[in-house]
């Protein structure tokens, strides 16, 4: 290597580049079926629960069925978000289109929060004027939901949820299936009691599931569109071990993000001592500092610019 050779671009393949395409293409197909079938099974019920409600006045069931169109349009959703993400990178779309999990996982959050909304404030007039609801529809069409709630979650719980898309379409059901148990428990109430007010406070109590579900939906992905820190990444650390390895003088322009769910990246600037471009020894350091950031933090995508001490007088503001 030249000593006039003043810098050096070193790119390490993410863990999903170098993972068996067809073996992650297999369990993409994997995951989209199970978001089909739950997908199926969702709708099919809605349908049934709408009914059901417009004949009973009852609005936990309306409230559940809304919730339940929103977990459709999730899954429907997640569905369309994993066949973009399989797209191929371009010379325009580097990481291809796999963001659009991320994007996915937001709309979600938001939807939440406006069905949320609209239940709560239509709880709380019934909270004040309650009309006569069917108790007796109520359980039964719950308890239905139940059952048909913990199949669809079992059959997605079997998907990638490491995955933020995949994720979010999970916790829709997973919230759907502990408001379905609350519109059964309101269905007792309002079956022996006659306390027809069971029926907003329940439609409250899905709501606030909702609210929940959404700020955690909200919270991760904007940490990821916002290109913030990996979860559990603390910079400083993983400055101080780059700057541990040997021939290291310093490390600036130091950045860490996520691409999407599954590829975390990272990228800085690495001033090594003069003599590693002479006497060759930049590959070796490479080596070392990819294993480091492998082996303590689970980062297998980075990207190195190596630096000489010198360098440093032709860049701008560096951090």
């Amino acid at each position: 290597m030249r000593s006039s050779k003043r810098r050096i671009r070193a790119d390490s393949p993410g863990s999903g580049d170098r993972a068996d395409p067809h073996a992650h293409g297999h369990s993409r197909g994997a995951d989209e079926c199970y978001l089909v079938g739950a997908f199926s099974l969702i709708i099919a019920f809605m349908t049934v629960e709408i009914v059901v409600a417009i004949a009973s006045h009852s609005l936990v069931l309306l409230a559940d069925a809304g919730h339940m169109l929103t977990d459709g349009g999730a899954i429907a959703l997640s569905i369309w978000a994993l066949r973009l993400a399989l797209r191929p990178a371009t010379v325009q779309w580097t990481f291809g289109l796999k963001r659009a999990e991320i994007l996915s996982a937001a709309i979600n959050g938001v939807t939440l929060v406006v069905v949320g909304a609209v239940i709560s404030i239509e709880a709380i007039r019934r909270l004040i004027n309650p009309p006569q609801v069917g108790g007796l529809a109520i359980v039964v069409v719950a308890a239905i939901g139940v059952a048909m709630n913990l199949v669809a979650t079992l059959l997605l719980s079997r998907a990638n949820r490491s995955n933020l898309n995949i994720s979010g379409a999970f916790a829709h059901l997973l919230t759907d299936l502990w408001a379905f148990i609350g519109t059964f428990g309101a269905g007792l109430v309002i079956l022996f009691t006659k306390y027809d007010r069971a029926d907003a406070i329940a439609s409250i109590f899905v709501a606030a599931l909702m609210f929940k579900t959404a700020w955690s939906l909200l919270r991760d992905s904007g940490r990821i569109l916002f290109e913030a820190a990996p979860a559990g990444i603390d910079l400083a650390v993983v400055r101080t071990h780059l700057l541990a390895e040997e021939h290291v003088q310093d490390v600036h322009d130091l950045h860490a993000w996520v691409v999407t769910s599954d590829l975390p990246a990272l990228s800085a600037h690495i001033v090594l001592d003069d003599a590693c471009f002479r006497d060759g020894h930049a590959p070796k350091i490479l080596d070392d500092l990819q294993r480091c950031l492998a082996d303590h933090f689970d980062l297998e995508h980075s990207t190195f610019q190596f630096e000489t001490p010198s360098h440093s007088a032709h860049e701008g503001e560096t951090h």
